[in-house]
């Protein structure tokens, strides 16, 4: 069983990730169950509506997963719905993994400004009881490793080559270089980064979220698309010279495989996440530079073809398996 707070009909890279390796695992013959808020009553998140918290889950929660009697429970997230799960988990003296999805302490800091250290301190808490916290990278596992997080695991993700192709790339009416963003439309995301660069040709930003509409008055030179799914949005990455990825928060950023799948070079800071998963490939690929205007202007030099043939060596049944291998029995043994 996996309990999260993300769920459909959620669009981001922790619901993506949970619904593709369900499959995998489905399809290799577990049964799996994912439990969101979706069965549950639930109230908007403060500065963020599209996302739904639930009230008071408890109670039902422990009815689902005594029913359900799991062999392995993972804990996806740290909302109300994990920390029932784990208040169940504890009070019966059952073993259970958890996952570092999301740079909670930096998105709350984003959005009020408040300090960090006191929410790793609660997330030290939370994980700090599992059996073994999953991470999707090997420097994000040194990093809170060294803040103190104990038996951390590194999972990394996978892309969907069949969806995400070079093929039918987007023919944008717009000035070349494209130099695109996909993904949430956020302030923790850090768009305006992007959006402030000195660069040639046009910027457009492919999604949806809570700061969509305030960017669009900021920066009327932009193009916004909106949200974009399925082979629309491959075509969308497929069509730009560069996809650039400003975000300094992210634990991986499954959008920058997508980008990779479709040929589509990749442009980020050297920060966690990215400098992982474009590595000893950079150069080719992409680039991760301090200065993201000189990475931006380096990616439009990569070999596209080099881009594919690095997002392939990312599967989700590798994916799966990693994670399957990492959960522990409900009894600990």
């Amino acid at each position: 069983m996996i309990v999260s707070d993300a769920w459909r009909p959620q669009v981001n890279g922790v619901v993506r990730t949970l619904e593709t390796i369900s499959g995998e695992l489905r399809a290799m013959g577990h049964t799996v169950d994912v439990v969101g808020p979706d069965r549950f009553t639930t109230l908007p998140c403060p500065t963020y509506p599209d996302i739904r918290l639930s009230l008071f889950p408890r109670r039902r929660l422990n009815r689902i997963i005594e029913t359900f009697a799991p062999d392995a429970l993972h804990i996806a997230t740290e909302g109300p719905l994990g920390l029932a799960a784990r208040g169940w988990a504890r009070k019966r003296g059952c073993a259970f993994t958890t996952a570092f999805h999301t740079r909670f302490p930096e998105y709350v800091q984003a959005r009020t400004g408040l300090p960090t250290g006191m929410f790793y301190s609660f997330l030290r808490w939370f994980h700090g009881s599992g059996q073994g916290m999953m991470v999707a990278t090997q420097s994000l596992r040194e990093e809170l490793a060294d803040r103190g997080f104990k038996y951390v695991r590194t999972w990394s993700r996978g892309v969907d080559l069949d969806l995400f192709q070079p093929s039918a790339p987007e023919v944008w009416s717009l000035p070349r270089p494209i130099f695109t963003y996909v993904g949430r439309v956020a302030v923790e995301k850090n768009i305006g980064a992007f959006l402030d660069l000195d660069l040639p040709g046009s910027k457009v930003v492919v999604g949806g979220g809570p700061q969509l509409n305030e960017l669009k008055r900021a920066y009327p030179k932009a193009h916004f698309t909106g949200p974009r799914y399925g082979a629309a949005l491959a075509s969308a990455y497929a069509g730009s010279d560069v996809f650039v990825f400003p975000s300094l928060t992210d634990t991986f950023g499954l959008v920058i495989l997508e980008a990779l799948a479709c040929g589509t070079p990749v442009a980020a800071y050297d920060v966690t996440g990215p400098k992982d998963v474009l590595a000893e490939a950079t150069g080719r690929v992409g680039a991760v530079d301090q200065d993201l205007r000189t990475a931006a202007m380096r990616a439009l030099e990569a070999d596209r073809d080099a881009c594919r043939a690095h997002a392939e060596r990312f599967s989700w049944r590798a994916c799966a398996e990693t994670f399957l291998s990492h959960l522990v029995p409900l009894g600990g043994h």
